[in-house]
This record gives C-alpha cells, structure tokens and sequence, in this order.
C-alpha cells in the first residue's frame, strides 16, 4: 500500500491540499514503512500564470473544468497510491480524488509519520468540517 501526505517540509502535513508543493509517499507492507520517498506536487504555484475563469452561475468553486483539469494534475503523481493525508482542501478536490480511487484523509495531526501509523491503526481522524 502506497500513502501520500502532502507537505512543504518532508516532515509535517501542509493544511492545504492545493497549496502544497510535494509529496512524501509512503510504501507499507505488513503494517511497516518500507519506503519513503518525496515527489514534486502541481499547485496553485504551477498554475499561477493561469487566470481562473468565471463561474458559471450555479456552478460550485473546484467543480468547474478548470479546476477539475488542475486536479488531474495534481493527482497523476500519485496515481500508485491508496491513500492522500492532507491538513485540509476543497470539496471538489476531495471529490476528485475519490473519483481516482485515493482516498482522501483530512486531519490535524500534522507530522506524517506518525498520521500514517494511526491511519494504519484506523485511528486517524477524517475532520470533514475541514473541507472549503
């Protein structure tokens, strides 16, 4: 099983799923880390140069094609991965992530060693109220 924590640092869980700039991907085998790696993350810094079109009316933030595109991207990184730890996001990010078959976990515990072993614990807390 492959867990990815989105990050700054290496260290700690960034509270924003579209901020941050890398990955730390986890492997696990028999409930042991095995491996850890980092991978460069597309975000609001990749696409910066972008204007965002206007909403549709009726048409929800992170929804729009625009939005759904850049979260594509941001997710073909971690296509090999089971599991997404970020500290927060948006719901369309959320949504697009479970479309790819990564779950995504929202949580406040931030060092990403210790989020991976209560998530392999089924202790890791999912705070839905986290997502924008």
């Amino acid at each position: 099983m492959k867990i990815a924590a989105i990050t700054e640092d290496g260290t700690t869980i960034s509270q924003h799923f579209g901020r941050a700039p890398l990955y730390v991907v986890v492997t696990v085998e028999d409930g042991k880390i095995v491996n850890k790696e980092t991978r460069n993350k597309a975000g609001h810094h990749t696409f910066a140069a972008y204007q965002d079109a206007p909403l549709a009316p009726g048409e929800r933030h992170g929804y729009d094609a625009g939005s759904q595109a850049k979260h594509t991207s941001m997710a073909e990184t971690i296509a090999d991965c089971q599991v997404l730890i970020a500290g927060g996001m948006g719901w369309g990010a959320y949504e697009s992530l479970k479309s790819r078959g990564i779950e995504p976990v929202v949580t406040d515990v931030e060092n990403i060693e210790e989020a991976v072993k209560l998530y392999l614990e089924s202790k890791l807390p999912n705070l839905m109220e986290r997502l924008d």
